[in-house]
C-alpha cells in the first residue's frame, strides 16, 4: 500500500510539472506571437553643392642665403597672393600661415650634402565661401609656375582645395520626415503581402547622416567634389497584427 501510494504521489507530481510546463511553453508561444514584428529601413538622399572652400597653398625657395631667401620668398608671396586676387580672391579670404626655414647643414643624418643651403617653406591658406571662385583659380595655377613659384607636392597641400557642406543640421528635419515615411511605406507593403495589419512602432533607429561624393567611384574623396551626396538611412521596427 505504501508503494502505491508512493507512485500514485509521483505520478501526479510528474503531471503537475509537465501540465506546468506546458502552460509556461503555450505563454511563452503566445508572447512570441504578440510581438511579431518587420523591421524596414527608409533612406533620403539629397544633393548638395558645397558652399565652403578651403586651399591650402604651399610653395618653396631655397637658396645658400638666408637673407636672398626671405627676399625670395617675400616675393613669392606676393605672387601667389596677386594671382588669388586676379581670380576673385581677396586679401580678406587669405591668410599667411605656417613659415617654415630649414638650415640643411644642422641637419645630423648622413647623406649627399642639399644643393641649397637654405630651404623656406611658407603656407598661404584660402578661405572662401564661394566655391565655384576657388575652383576655377585652381585649375590656372599653371600661371604661377610661370611666375617662377615653386609649389609643394608634399604631404596634403598636394591635393588641392578641400569643398565642404556646412548646411547639415537645415536639411535633418525634413531628410528625417522622409526617410521615416519611405520605412513606413515598406512596413506597409510587406504587411500586405502578408495578410497582417501594422500597428505602433516597437522600436527606431534614425542612424548617421553621410556626406558622399556625387560621383562614387573607386578613391573619389567627396572632399574634393563640390556637388555631394546627403543621405541617412532609419531603421524602424514595426508590430504586426494578425
Amino acid at each position: 500500500m505504501k508503494d502505491s501510494t508512493q507512485l500514485l504521489s509521483a505520478v501526479v507530481v510528474a503531471a503537475g510539472l509537465a501540465a506546468g510546463g506546458w502552460f509556461a511553453a503555450d505563454a511563452f508561444v503566445r508572447a512570441r506571437a504578440a510581438e511579431r514584428f518587420v523591421t524596414v529601413k527608409g533612406v533620403a538622399e539629397r544633393e548638395v553643392q558645397a558652399d565652403l572652400a578651403l586651399w591650402p597653398m604651399q610653395f618653396v625657395v631655397a637658396e645658400d642665403d638666408l637673407a636672398r631667401a626671405r627676399v625670395r620668398n617675400a616675393e613669392g608671396a606676393e605672387k601667389v597672393t596677386a594671382f588669388l586676387a586676379r581670380h576673385g580672391l581677396g586679401s580678406q579670404q587669405v591668410e599667411l600661415q605656417e613659415l617654415d626655414v630649414l638650415d640643411t647643414q644642422a641637419q645630423r643624418y648622413g647623406g649627399a650634402p642639399a644643393p641649397r643651403r637654405y630651404v623656406i617653406t611658407q603656407t598661404i591658406m584660402v578661405r572662401s565661401a564661394n566655391p565655384q571662385t576657388v575652383f576655377d583659380a585652381s585649375q590656372k595655377i599653371g600661371e604661377l609656375v610661370e611666375g617662377g613659384v615653386v609649389l609643394s607636392s608634399e604631404g596634403q597641400w598636394s591635393a588641392g582645395p578641400t569643398y565642404l557642406f556646412t548646411k547639415l543640421n537645415e536639411l535633418k528635419p525634413a531628410m528625417i520626415a522622409e526617410a521615416t515615411a519611405n520605412a513606413r511605406q515598406s512596413a506597409e507593403q510587406f504587411a500586405k503581402d502578408s495578410g497582417s495589419t501594422l500597428r505602433g512602432i516597437r522600436q527606431a533607429n534614425q542612424g548617421l547622416f553621410v556626406i558622399l561624393p556625387r560621383d562614387q567611384a573607386p578613391g573619389v574623396q567627396q572632399e574634393r567634389q563640390r556637388t555631394k551626396i546627403v543621405r541617412v538611412v532609419t531603421t524602424v521596427d514595426y508590430r504586426l497584427g494578425g
